[in-house]
């Protein structure tokens, strides 16, 4: 469905299951570079998955563009995937939905970026909020702990 292909497989390092990995890259060959893998730990037996301390929230893939997203989109239509639709969430745009075994996927644009709205050689030196959380900025300030 996200045009991966399986690439290879190898023994989990925990001796418990294997690794499989799968490219990202066009036709689902790896691209060079970070990022261009998905290592997938396959151990039978588990039990399933619950929320919880130490558990996976969602798993997020990249994509360049506003277009490449609208792109998704209606690939996962067509293959009559249920999403959250596209999710604007300022610095980038988001869309979400399960695979089949429950787990929450997003797939996120590059851009605008984290610099839409402070200078690049700044980025980081005061706690920046998107529009939609400016209203709620003391409390958020007030949640926060100092980095040493």
């Amino acid at each position: 469905m996200l045009g991966m292909a399986e690439l290879r497989a190898y023994a989990s390092p925990d001796g418990v299951g294997e690794v499989r990995v799968f490219g990202m890259g066009a036709g689902g060959q790896a691209e060079a570079g970070p990022a261009s893998e998905l290592h997938v730990a396959v151990q039978p037996g588990l039990p399933v998955a619950r929320q919880g301390a130490g558990a996976v929230h969602h798993v997020a893939f990249r994509t360049p563009s506003v277009e490449r997203m609208h792109d998704w989109t209606r690939h996962l239509a067509s293959a009559g995937v249920a999403t959250s639709g596209e999710v604007e969430r300022y610095y980038f745009r988001s869309l979400y939905f399960r695979e089949p075994g429950g787990t929450l996927f997003e797939i996120a644009t590059d851009g605008p970026g984290f610099a839409v709205d402070e200078p690049l050689e700044t980025l980081g030196e005061r706690l920046s909020l998107p529009p939609f959380l400016e209203g709620r900025r003391a409390s958020i300030e007030a949640g926060l702990q100092p980095i040493d």
